[in-house]
């Protein structure tokens, strides 16, 4: 192929990768109250603002868009002053909001409130996530552009408590330097843990741990056989040259 068709291709390639991103929105948002992690059927709440509105339309849709179960939306627009022009309540798993210059809308201010929703697929890594909150702007003839979006970890008493046996064997495992045994058990605990069993999973995890902490006594044990051997070496070598150097001290005293 010559350089010039392949050069073609490529441009052809990126075109069509380009054409696949969605497009991303102008406009700010801050958001407070957004966990990290959450239990299956705790309740979740975060509230999101968002300003400069208009840097690329005058009017449009906010979309919003949640996993969150038991769902309620409290939609609030402010002026610029941050007197409030209006307040709006949705219930389900999304709402629409008309944004417009002509109201005098400078900011919105979203709060979502829920129940984090049940796992639908548990995975160690990447670790389980559900869609806390998608924001979106939509234009009139449906054309949409991303806002934010937050994803949160949820997990259940059994699965989190099986992740934490993870992770502290892998932490053992490391500070061992590596154990191909541990490793080996800790690949188990993991594969169990994709496949819900999470009871399985947890031991494993608790036996790669004990492993990785005998591998680790036995290294230390080893270093200080070791450290040991490499003393009475040098303690050997020092009474070598003393008895040597008094030896010779006597072969001189002799001939004098």
């Amino acid at each position: 192929m010559s350089w010039s068709r392949c050069s073609k291709a490529v441009v052809a390639a990126l075109l069509v990768l380009t054409a696949a991103v969605a497009p991303v929105a102008a406009v700010s948002t801050s958001s407070e109250g957004v966990p990290q992690e959450a239990q299956v059927g705790d309740e979740v709440s975060a509230t999101y603002t968002f300003t400069d509105l208009y840097t690329d339309y005058e009017s449009w849709t906010l979309r919003g868009e949640t996993n969150l179960t038991g769902v309620t939306w409290t939609v609030r627009e402010l002026d610029q002053a941050g007197n409030q022009v209006s307040q709006q309540s949705y219930d389900g798993g999304s709402f629409n909001e008309s944004v417009a210059l002509s109201d005098d809308t400078a900011r919105v201010v979203v709060e979502v409130r829920g129940s984090a929703p049940e796992v639908e697929n548990f995975t160690y890594d990447p670790a389980e996530e559900f869609v806390l909150a998608d924001f979106s702007l939509v234009r009139d003839g449906g054309t949409q552009q991303s806002i934010t979006t937050s994803r949160v970890h949820h997990y259940t008493e059994a699965s989190n408590e099986a992740r934490t046996a993870i992770e502290s064997a892998q932490a053992a495992i490391d500070n061992a330097g590596g154990d191909d045994e541990a490793e080996a058990t800790l690949e188990d605990a993991v594969e169990a843990y994709n496949n819900e069993e999470f009871g399985s999973a947890t031991t494993f995890a608790e036996n790669a741990e004990q492993q990785a902490q005998q591998a680790e006594s036995t290294q230390s044990r080893n270093q200080l056989i070791l450290y040991g051997v490499a003393a009475l070496l040098v303690v050997a070598v020092l009474v070598g040259a003393v008895l040597y150097w008094r030896s010779r001290g006597d072969s001189y005293d002799k001939l004098g």
